[in-house]
């Protein structure tokens, strides 16, 4: 057994110090956050009032690119299903209806989750429940229409996001019309592209499912992908909110594309991910890899019903003060 008294230790007392003064510091009071300005509750003056670290400042400089795109160069938002199901469809068409948004990329799951809302008023089963019994995804209305749309889609040369819209616009009754962004995008002859793999969604599961009419149409719509990501180029923003996957690996093959018919082009755009926990493909496949060429690429961690919401605002709060 050792002896403790002998077992060696640093000796504080010959520790070598410095001034502070002579020190470099990373925070100071400019950069602090401030209480509510009396008098003062603007939405400018909230984004004002946080610090200026971390996050907070990378809120900021992503709602400023966002602003100094609109207008003038793409920016692209891509969504998985969550970013539909906890109600955030409306920010979205106010981005299209302003417009902000030159192009929407989705994966299956949230032009699922979209056009149910627009067709039958409601979205988003209990698959536990569903499971148990085999009725998971089995809504009928649900499978019938949305294949419907994709062989129509398919005899007109249309894309699947386009399909979908085009569908709900002859439709008789759309109860979440306001709501649908597939029909804003549509409305505002802006594309709305949806990107699926085989086997993931629920209609996928359905009698009328024909998976070479779905990838005939979602292949043309990842071509309008990578046809739309030139306009990136020195300046413009793309945004993946809540896709962990399909998304991110969607545009890494679109930029591929994009870049080997464009010279090594789009450079020089701001990428960001936008969701709960930060995932490995978003990561790299949005926010680091296309941006080693040129760019500005950030990750922002929260639920998405209030970091889509302060990134809206603050966008919209910016295009006022032009």
């Amino acid at each position: 057994m050792n002896d403790g008294s002998r077992i060696p230790e640093a000796d504080l007392s010959r520790i070598r110090t410095v001034p502070i003064s002579k020190r470099s510091n990373k925070v100071d009071p400019t950069l602090l956050a401030k209480a509510p300005p009396r008098g003062e509750r603007s939405f400018d003056a909230f984004l004002a009032s946080l610090p200026d670290i971390l996050a907070a400042k990378d809120l900021r400089a992503v709602i400023a690119d966002i602003a100094a795109a609109a207008g003038r160069r793409a920016v692209i938002a891509m969504i998985g299903g969550h970013v539909i199901k906890v109600g955030l469809g409306p920010l979205l068409v106010h981005l299209l209806d302003k417009g902000v948004l030159t192009h929407v990329a989705m994966n299956g799951a949230a032009a699922i989750h979209d056009f149910e809302l627009a067709a039958f008023g409601g979205t988003s089963e209990d698959v536990a429940a569903g499971l148990g019994d085999g009725t998971f995804g089995m809504a009928e209305e649900t499978g019938a229409e949305m294949n419907a749309a994709i062989a129509a889609g398919r005899d007109e040369g249309l894309g699947l996001g386009e399909s979908l819209g085009r569908w709900l616009e002859r439709r008789t009754t759309v109860p979440g019309r306001a709501q649908c962004v597939l029909m804003a995008a549509l409305r505002r002859g802006i594309p709305a592209t949806v990107h699926v793999a085989i086997g993931a969604d629920i209609i996928h599961q359905h009698p009328g499912a024909d998976g070479g009419a779905t990838g005939e149409l979602t292949f043309r719509d990842f071509r309008r992908l990578a046809a739309a990501l030139p306009a990136l180029h020195d300046g413009g923003v793309v945004l993946n909110f809540g896709s962990a996957v399909i998304m991110p690996e969607v545009f890494l093959k679109a930029l591929t594309v994009a870049r080997n018919l464009g010279g090594g082009k789009p450079t020089g755009f701001t990428a960001v991910d936008c969701d709960m926990i930060r995932q490995y493909r978003p990561r790299l496949n949005v926010v680091q890899r296309p941006t080693q060429a040129g760019g500005k690429g950030y990750l922002l961690t929260g639920h998405h019903e209030l970091l889509m919401p302060l990134i809206v605002w603050g966008v919209d709060a910016a295009l006022a003060r032009r």
